[in-house]
């Protein structure tokens, strides 16, 4: 796995061993960062679900000002860690090693530009991080969010209760990229 694109594009990083992560897929990425391209540019980049860092430091190297990473599993931290380290990219990411939901309702002070969310498939997380982005009024009208999921049917019919539009969706394979932002008022 490496950087794709932007200042540290070429940039080998540190992966997790075992079957606990899936990092998204250098094509995926390539795809998703060149949807976003034009929203980089000094924005506030939150990457849930973090694992290696890949999405968060892509973000940073092609422009974003800030990315904030999380991911409560220790041993993806201490990936993270290196991943900084070796991307010189300190000074523009703020990580936690802490669970999605207190990072959300007690970390987060300013409003999120782009949100990634990419949890374990298996589970209801995308779901419950959207909630708790809206609750906590995480994102402005034109941020976006965008959610990596191998089952977007049910994730879709779970967001179907809260104020949030699905405003593209594409699938690489096995993953799909459903892109949310907020419900226009009015």
């Amino acid at each position: 796995m490496r950087i794709i694109g932007g200042k540290a594009k070429g940039t080998k990083l540190y992966t997790l061993e075992g079957k606990n992560t899936r990092p998204t897929l250098d094509r995926v990425r390539e795809s998703l960062f060149n949807i976003l391209q034009y929203k980089l540019q000094e924005a506030i980049f939150l990457d849930l679900f973090s694992g290696s860092g890949a999405c968060g430091l892509e973000a940073v190297s092609r422009g974003v000002s800030k990315a904030i990473l999380c991911d409560k599993s220790k041993q993806a931290v201490e990936i993270i860690q290196k991943n900084i380290q070796k991307t010189h990219m300190e000074e523009k990411v703020e990580l936690y090693q802490a669970n999605f939901e207190e990072v959300l309702k007690m970390r987060i002070k300013e409003k999120l530009d782009i949100i990634f969310i990419d949890p374990p498939y298996e589970t209801n997380y995308a779901y419950q991080a959207v909630k708790i982005i809206l609750e906590n009024e995480l994102i402005k009208q034109d941020s976006m969010i965008i959610i990596e999921t191998d089952q977007p049917k049910k994730v879709k019919e779970q967001l179907e209760t809260l104020e949030i539009e699905i405003m593209d969706e594409r699938k690489y394979g096995r993953a799909h990229l459903i892109f949310l932002s907020q419900k226009r008022k009015g």
